[in-house]
């Protein structure tokens, strides 16, 4: 606050002095008081008015500055008002009994929120297990199966299976702390293994399937990254092209690691490509297509976020799509010998 501020918030009473003062002289001079007694006491009322002010202004500015500092100081600001030293004015004091008044009532309302999402969450990671014991039995009968039924059966479940992987991931999303595992791993073992968990929907859909130069160690989760790169799959096998192709490459860049994610589909409109990673997005090609749910791009955007991944997509319509990852690399840890390189393989 400057003074400048403090004298613009106090014009009303400012012009009242002066009217004051104004009238007081009128009054005094029409009753015979010397011109000269004047002068010297309006000046003086000038001067007590100033100091008045004056001593408001740098008591307001300090407790600001107090209130400022004690804040700036809180990790959970909206505990201001409870935290704030006693006020010494009635009108202060009962400004912040409604503040806090008003802040208990904001962290009822928080927790009876978070409450209920813990309990959707943790619903949520119950089903998933649960529905798992169906779908395994169902996988198995249709193991029995021959021929074109057993081939269709197989590849509905894995779809299956891959939703409700995605539901349970997303909540988990909310907080992945707590299931999460930071450490050195092989980019090639995160690609193989996404590459294995999709490898019935790759081949029902004739992807054909490059990667060149993953033997590189990186520093993340591997669950996670594998679910995030499996999305990253399924996305090109839902909007792929004639004779489609996914070539994954990596490179290293010091202390970061980089995997690109490449097709050969039918690529984004690129008025859309500003929206991709909004939740529930789907697009012209989801709405086409059919079937998208508009949350593939968005998981992956949360989870590169909290593992600290860097993740940029670039698509021409009609010529495919490119999805880079950034891993980071810790340098101090040895790595050990990577296996030999696959590429150029096919499903």
């Amino acid at each position: 606050m400057n003074f400048g501020k403090f004298l613009s918030d106090r014009l009303g009473r400012i012009f009242a002095f002066f009217l004051c003062a104004a009238l007081a002289a009128l009054f005094l001079s029409a009753t015979g008081t010397q011109p000269g007694i004047l002068l010297l006491l309006l000046p003086a009322l000038l001067m007590v008015f100033i100091l008045i002010q004056l001593s408001d202004f740098f008591r307001q500015r300090s407790r600001l500055s107090e209130l400022e500092n004690i804040l700036n100081g809180l990790d959970q600001k909206y505990l201001f008002a409870e935290c704030a030293p006693p006020a010494g004015e009635i009108y202060e004091r009962r400004l912040f009994e409604l503040f806090r008044r008003a802040g208990r009532a904001m962290t009822g309302a928080v927790s009876d929120a978070q409450a209920s999402q813990r309990e959707y969450r943790e619903y949520v990671e119950r089903w998933v297990h649960e529905v798992k014991t169906p779908l395994t039995a169902a996988r198995l009968i249709g193991q029995s199966l021959n021929g074109e039924t057993r081939r269709r059966l197989i590849g509905e479940l894995d779809q299956l299976q891959a939703h409700v992987e995605r539901a349970l991931f997303y909540a988990r999303a909310e907080s992945p702390e707590r299931d999460c595992l930071l450490r050195q791993t092989k980019l090639d073992a995160i690609v193989f293994e996404a590459i294995e968990n999709h490898r019935t929907l790759l081949l029902q859909s004739g992807i054909r399937i490059e990667t060149k130069g993953l033997e590189i160690p990186v520093y993340t989760d591997e669950k996670w990254a594998v679910f995030l790169l499996g999305q990253l799959l399924q996305n090109a096998v839902r909007y792929r092209g004639e004779s489609p192709v996914i070539v994954l490459s990596a490179r290293s860049l010091g202390n970061e690691a980089q995997l690109l994610v490449q097709d050969n589909g039918i690529g984004i409109p690129s008025h859309e490509l500003p929206r991709i990673f909004d939740r529930g997005f789907t697009g012209s090609n989801g709405r086409a297509r059919g079937g998208s749910t508009g949350m593939g791009l968005y998981l992956c955007k949360k989870l590169a976020g909290f593992l600290e991944l860097g993740l940029s997509l670039c698509s021409e319509e009609g010529k495919g799509t490119a999805v880079t990852l950034t891993f980071p690399a810790r340098e101090t840890t040895s790595c050990q010998q990577a296996e030999p390189s696959r590429a150029g393989q096919e499903l």
